[in-house]
């Protein structure tokens, strides 16, 4: 299954955050169709809060964290925006586990890095989901809905007139 969908979420003081049960059903299913890239996660599962990108923070199942190490170990290792990016991302990255309420802890140093406060949008973005703050999603909505075309085209390598 894809993860999609845009959810509004609450935060409470422990910062924890719910994920909603259509998101977390995708992430407990135990055996997924083969030709499905969403890697799934038990119950009471482990997960990895991360630094997304554009201010988000992005949430991986181990299998998808795993995933993405694999990628990255591909890429050469002495290009300096590669040694960045894996210092920034895996010095930041850290393991939270789904409580028996669905919900997940994100770190006082991760709340602050995505500028979350007491509400929070999640997304369903294929195979992660992506954690924003209100107003940071609002704006990042609001400056690309516009050319929404445009950049469809581009992810898809059409040529744009």
């Amino acid at each position: 299954m894809i993860l999609t969908g845009t959810f509004e979420r609450a935060i409470d003081e422990k910062l924890r955050v719910s994920v909603p049960k259509s998101l977390r059903e995708a992430l407990l299913c135990k055996s997924p169709p083969s030709s499905a890239k969403i890697p799934s996660i038990k119950q009471h599962g482990v997960v990895y809060v991360a630094p997304g990108t554009d201010g988000s923070l992005s949430i991986y199942t181990e299998e998808a964290f795993s995933s993405l190490a694999e990628r990255l170990a591909g890429v050469s290792p002495t290009e300096q925006h590669v040694r960045a990016f894996t210092r920034l991302f895996y010095a930041r990255a850290q393991r939270a586990e789904l409580d028996r309420q669905g919900r997940i802890r994100i770190s006082t140093e991760l709340a602050e890095l995505a500028g979350l406060g007491r509400e929070a949008v999640m997304i369903g973005v294929q195979d992660h989901l992506e954690l924003w703050s209100v107003e940071r999603w609002k704006r990042y909505l609001e400056e690309r809905k516009a050319r929404y075309d445009e950049i469809a085209e581009a992810a898809f390598g059409m040529k744009t007139t």
